[in-house]
């Protein structure tokens, strides 16, 4: 059984988030018209990051990278209601422009202690790069919450970061 299930993103691409039950991770997959050195930047670069980075509406206003293995991550949205959202990790594996391997934790009070291990691979076919994200958490209970919690936000993310990715080809 598929929590979240094959989307149509209105981007002729597809979206697709899984997460089996019974299992500790979940995937995310997307294709962008984009070549994966494109991708990878864009996935790393504050610059760019700072226009997708979250689902509409939101705001980053925080986004910090020291972009080497050890080396750690910070950004915080703000939400159309006005709320903060403070996101953090450290890099374990950087393979540019292959993959990367990091930590997530949602750093508020009741979350932080269920921080994820996310592995990102940016696989190009044709001038087009599927990226695919596992995001591993401790436990089932904990990977539920992070995914039922944020798959539509999740959806959206990559549907800014395709647009981005459109402007950055197209200049």
């Amino acid at each position: 059984r598929q929590l979240g299930a094959m989307e149509n993103d209105g981007l002729s691409h597809t979206f697709r988030a899984v997460a089996e039950p019974g299992q500790s991770h979940f995937l995310l997959t997307r294709v962008f018209d984009a070549r994966r050195e494109l991708v990878f930047d864009a996935s790393t670069q504050p610059q760019h990051l700072r226009q997708w980075w979250g689902p509409y509406g939101h705001t980053m206003t925080l986004c910090e990278i020291d972009l080497r293995v050890g080396g750690a991550w910070r950004h915080a949205l703000r939400a159309p209601d006005g709320s903060e959202h403070p996101f953090k990790g450290v890099y374990l594996e950087i393979d540019r422009p292959c993959r990367l391997v990091h930590t997530f934790i949602y750093d508020a009070d009741g979350f932080r202690e269920y921080g994820a291990v996310v592995t990102t691979t940016f696989e190009e076919r044709g001038g087009k790069t599927m990226a695919t994200s596992t995001t591993v958490h401790k436990s089932v209970e904990s990977r539920d919450g992070h995914f039922n919690s944020g798959s539509g936000g999740m959806r959206e993310t990559y549907e800014r970061l395709a647009k981005l990715l459109a402007r950055l080809a197209a200049a």
